[in-house]
């Protein structure tokens, strides 16, 4: 095996489980400071040290037309996404999140679908889709009481948004050819992400306290931009230049599995043979919509 592909799978290692892990990280740090100032200073954080970074190395600004598509990109993937995910983790459990989180490849085939090119449906998709429904369903099954909180509902609704804000995002993404490292485009997606949510912090009335900083906080807040923005993303984005995009997607089903084991072990969140079934059923629907998707994609480029 090359050094390069043994590198690429060490990155899909790195951001199979600990991606995982930033669920649990937000929602340690959402106890003691608002989600969407939480995401805003991680983003904020991880930006300027990344766009630092490849400014000392001697990168120029981007042309506006480009700072213009990051902005779009950013403000959709990690304001829209990691902003209101960070958000909802106040009020659900970390691992509830990342199975929801888990339905993007389903929600990207759709704006793919819509806004790329129309791949054909096939019955596999269909079933696929009908299956992770079916997860979700059994998994929301066994949260029914939870379900008559306003505030757990506020918190799924949450997570449902963010997961169409990341998968269009992702579409845009890739339909938009920015023609700058993906890496220095990161940093800019972060910090732009990162202003935006601080700004709606403030207009929405929250507040910084030194108090606030306790030891938990510092802790999550560092763990989620050293570890979540910077290694995290950084390995994702090395992984996807060096692996086909339909092996670096498994990262989207380990996650879940990592941040429900963390949670259920760190911090009691419920587990049961019930919801762990569902979870899997999940996972196996939205496998099945992503295989199906890929292999739509290849029979495309193959004409």
């Amino acid at each position: 095996m090359k050094k390069s592909n043994t590198s690429a799978y060490l990155a899909l290692i790195i951001v199979s489980f600990f991606w995982g892990t930033t669920y649990l990280a937000s929602r340690i740090g959402v106890q003691h400071m608002h989600g969407i100032m939480l995401a805003g200073l991680r983003q904020t954080a991880a930006g300027v040290i990344l766009v630092s970074f490849f400014m000392l190395r001697g990168y120029k600004l981007p042309e506006l037309p480009i700072l213009s598509r990051l902005f779009v990109i950013g403000v959709l993937m990690l304001c829209g996404s990691n902003g209101l995910m960070t958000w909802a983790m106040q009020y659900i459990p970390s691992g509830m999140g990342a199975i929801i989180a888990a339905t993007v490849p389903i929600w990207i085939t759709v704006f793919s679908y819509f806004l790329v090119q129309k791949t054909k449906i096939s019955i596999q998709m269909v079933i696929g889709m009908a299956i992770g429904m079916i997860g979700i369903g059994g998994i929301f099954y066994d949260h029914l009481k939870e379900l008559m909180n306003p505030e757990y509902r506020l918190g799924v609704i949450l997570i449902v948004v963010a997961c169409v804000f990341w998968a269009l995002g992702s579409v845009l993404t890739a339909k938009w050819a920015l023609g700058v490292n993906y890496l220095y485009g990161a940093g800019f997606q972060m910090l732009f992400s990162g202003l935006v949510m601080l700004l709606i912090a403030v207009v929405t009335g929250q507040h910084l306290y030194a108090s606030s900083f306790t030891g938990e906080l510092w802790g999550s807040l560092l763990y989620l931009i050293f570890i979540g923005s910077l290694l995290g993303y950084s390995a994702y984005v090395f992984a996807l230049n060096n692996l086909p995009p339909s092996l670096v997607s498994i990262y989207a089903y380990v996650n879940p599995i990592v941040a429900v084991v963390l949670g259920w072990l760190i911090l009691s969140e419920k587990l049961n043979w019930m919801i762990g079934a569902s979870c899997l059923v999940t996972l196996l629907g939205v496998y099945l919509v992503n295989n199906a998707f890929n292999k739509n994609k290849s029979y495309e480029r193959s004409k």
